[in-house]
Order: structure tokens, then C-alpha cells, then sequence
């Protein structure tokens, strides 16, 4: 028996991507770092276009210790740290452990920056309103 996906209609055509994309979201992710979405609203800050930030809980990390790329239509926040040399713990509460969260990136949405303060990694994201187009296609006549 096959499995019927969302988009098996053969009015939804070119979404193989999508469906890929939805996949992969779906096997889903550990929890760490704690992250936040919000929006910043275009009148807010003086900016034209509205915006998205994701701040990242990355406490105990340096800047040398994260990464943040884009690979294709992802968002990559990679973070890894070194364990100091020389240091005996009695009790070791707060793990050293190295982690990797990404974002899948809707079409125009690129990366304008990025900062670390106070434990906190903030990646800035511009969302550029959408452009209406509408096309007229000429029809041809064969005899």
C-alpha cells in the first residue's frame, strides 16, 4: 500500500522540496539550546522591511566557539566547546557538549546578522514583503 503525502494532489505541482523539507522537520530535534522566534515589526526600529529574530540560550560560549551559516535554504547554528585542560571538577552540573540547530529559510529571507550578549546568540533575519506579480501568458492557435 502506498502512503498518501499532502502533496500527492496533482493540482500541487513542483512541491517535492516542501514535502522533503516537512520530513525533515518532522524527525525533529533535541531541545538544546532554548531558543526564541520573534518578530520586529518594520515601525518599530525605523526599518522598512519586517524582520525576524531567533535568540539562541548559548551560555558558557564564546564567539570562537559558534558557528552560524546558511547552507542552501537553511539556517545553521552550530556550537561547540573545548573542555579547559588542567580543571578537576567535583561535581560537573553544566556539560561541555556541543550542539547543531537549523531553520529552514522561506525564499528571500536571508541573514543580516548576528550578536552575542550576555549568554544570549541573536541571529537577525530581514523577510521581504512578497511582490505581487500577475502575468498574462498568450494563447496560440495551431491550425
Amino acid at each position: 500500500m502506498s502512503r498518501m503525502t499532502p502533496f500527492s494532489s496533482p493540482l500541487l505541482l513542483g512541491f517535492d522540496t516542501m514535502e522533503k523539507t516537512l520530513e525533515r522537520i518532522a524527525k525533529g530535534s533535541e531541545g538544546y539550546p532554548p531558543y526564541n522566534i520573534e518578530r520586529i515589526r518594520a515601525s518599530e526600529d525605523g526599518q522598512k522591511a519586517e524582520r525576524l529574530r531567533i535568540t539562541l540560550a548559548v551560555a558558557g560560549f564564546a564567539e570562537e566557539d559558534l558557528d552560524v551559516s546558511t547552507e542552501e535554504n537553511q539556517l545553521v547554528i552550530r556550537g561547540k566547546q573545548a573542555d579547559a585542560e588542567g580543571r578537576e571538577y567535583l561535581h560537573r552540573g553544566i556539560a561541555a557538549r556541543q550542539f547543531q540547530r537549523m531553520f529552514v529559510l522561506a525564499d528571500g529571507m536571508h541573514v543580516i546578522g548576528a550578536e552575542l550578549k550576555n549568554g544570549l546568540l541573536s541571529v537577525d533575519l530581514v523577510r521581504p514583503e512578497p511582490e505581487r506579480m500577475v502575468r498574462k501568458i498568450n494563447i496560440s492557435v495551431r491550425d
